[in-house]
């Protein structure tokens, strides 16, 4: 947490703490919050490590531990006496674990150890974020504490800090957080974070998760009212704030946002990094189809392993549309939504996904789309943690750049490009040369040349790369990021005969070999 230098010159003069209890945080007069402390290892003896800075007043209501002491990998000394205490004073609790970039030798030894592939250094970086998590998971069990929400601390660490000076970089940080969220969901533990909008920004390059809670601190304060604000204020990530902290040279105090109450929050849904493809909510990519023959709507889930289970209908009648896309999550609650062009108004629908593989009831976003002949959802193209969409113009070839405003509607649109009816087909596979920026994979008609145009991460483009031949041969192309769970970005791609193959990006512009992954397919007249 963060913490003020002069805690720790005046740790001895703690008794007058104890004295003044809880009065420091009265709560104000127009509100009803809950009032709590966080604690962790400098609350522990000198003979254990810590500062033996005071435990939190008896009439304190909630207590929220540290599971780590100060990185991850470690773990609090007094944990288990500091959970006792919760425990025989009827306290509610939640706990904390330290996010950390990896050492060389965390990476060799945990990169191996988690769902993801360890044959690259994505699939790695989140294996252990992953490990971060089992480590904290394993501290809790060992002493029996299961407390409903473990928040995730994100915040810069002089003594192993977190690269971030490129884009590429903060990918990786991002990585690695995501990591430790889907170690703490695969355990049964509901998780939040807990950072600050400066921190946050140059750890993560501003990520956005508005499905995740938040935990704010407002920094060191002498008025707690003062804390409120961080209640009614965006926070750093997007997502909603249930607890605010703040701290003085003694303690860390923490007090609940209205309406919360310190129950239990669900889990969150998938947050995989950039990911315009996740429907179901099993942290796997997933494949969109609509039917020929009866216009169904089919998802096809992903396993993570570069396969998917057989299609399940979740959507009728969707013959009338002849554009689908896949944006990402458009609308900034969460879940990944689907854009769909209405043929006989030209209408633009945002379908809304209910983070499940289902949806939200429709709302109209555009009219006149019926002049593009291609659209395209590249995920965020601008650098401000925006879904957005580009547009191909029909009579003029012009490529344009319509930036989401990241509650489903548009900021003024963009012309990015020109000529681009040269190709036949646009696909947006997010980042698919590494660098932490969106880009743009487009078949040539004339030679069958599949070029990357990569995304320079504020709306335009670096100078484009030939990164395959022969590409005509395909009767249909989509990239559903990352499919077989190395976390780079791969595509799919159709051929005459119906037959789906995995092309499996290698992170850094260019292609594993191809992999058949399914038969039958021309029988779907839109996979997106």
């Amino acid at each position: 947490m963060i913490r003020s230098l002069r805690r720790m010159a005046i740790a001895l003069l703690t008794s007058l703490a104890l004295l003044l209890g809880f009065l420091t945080v009265a709560p104000p007069a127009q509100a009803a919050p809950l009032y709590g402390h966080d604690i962790s290892w400098p609350q522990c003896s000198t003979a254990q490590g810590g500062f033996g800075l005071p435990l939190p007043p008896t009439s304190t209501q909630f207590v929220i531990v540290g599971l780590t002491r100060g990185l991850p990998f470690t773990e609090n000394p007094c944990l288990a006496s500091q959970v006792n205490w919760t425990k025989t004073n009827n306290k509610k609790a939640h706990g904390y674990a330290m996010a950390g970039y990896p050492t060389a030798g965390q990476l060799s030894t945990y990169g191996s150890r988690g769902p993801w592939t360890s044959n690259t250094r994505a699939g790695r970086l989140s294996n252990v974020g992953y490990s971060e998590a089992q480590y904290a998971v394993a501290s809790m069990t060992r002493i029996g504490f299961r407390p409903p929400v473990v928040w995730i601390d994100v915040e810069p660490r002089p003594a192993q800090p977190w690269p971030s000076s490129t884009a590429a970089q903060q990918r990786d940080n991002r990585l690695v957080i995501e990591g430790l969220m889907r170690g703490l969901r695969d355990a049964g533990f509901s998780y939040g974070l807990y950072s600050y909008a400066a921190g946050w920004a140059e750890i993560t390059g501003s990520w956005r998760l508005p499905g995740v809670p938040v935990w704010a601190t407002a920094g060191r304060l002498d008025y707690p009212n003062e804390a409120l604000d961080r209640c009614r204020q965006p926070s750093f990530s997007g997502g909603r704030v249930f607890i605010s902290q703040w701290y003085d040279d003694t303690r860390d105090y923490d007090l609940t946002c209205e309406p919360y109450t310190f129950t239990p929050l669900a889990i969150p849904a998938s947050t995989l990094s950039r990911s315009t493809a996740e429907f179901n909510g099993d942290w796997n990519n997933d494949i969109l189809a609509r039917v020929t023959s009866t216009g169904d709507l089919r998802l096809y889930r992903g396993k993570g392993n570069g396969t998917a289970w057989g299609g399940v209908r979740i959507g009728v009648d969707w013959g009338p549309m002849n554009a689908l896309e896949t944006p990402g999550d458009f609308n900034g609650d969460g879940p990944s939504d689907v854009l769909a062009r209405e043929a006989a108004t030209g209408y633009l629908w945002l379908y809304r996904g209910n983070g499940t593989g289902g949806w939200l009831p429709r709302v109209r976003v555009g009219h006149g789309w019926n002049s593009f002949n291609s659209i395209v959802g590249p995920g965020d193209f601008t650098g401000d943690q925006f879904v957005d969409v580009l547009a191909r113009e029909r009579t003029t070839g012009d490529l344009w750049l319509y930036p989401g405003n990241g509650a489903g509607g548009w900021l003024p649109r963009q012309r990015v490009g020109s000529d681009w009816n040269a190709f036949s087909a646009i696909v947006a596979p997010g980042d698919f040369n590494g660098d932490g920026r969106s880009d743009i994979l487009a078949r040539e008609s004339a030679t069958g040349y599949l070029w990357l145009y990569p995304g320079n991460g504020a709306g335009r483009w670096l100078p484009r790369v030939r990164v395959g031949t022969s590409w005509n041969s395909m009767t249909a192309l989509m990239s559903p990021g990352d499919f077989n769970g190395d976390r780079t970005t791969d595509l799919l791609a159709r051929d005459s005969r119906g037959i789906l193959w995995l092309y499996p990006g290698n992170g850094s512009g260019a292609w594993l070999p191809r992999v058949q992954v399914g038969t039958g397919w021309n029988g779907l007249n839109a996979i997106f």
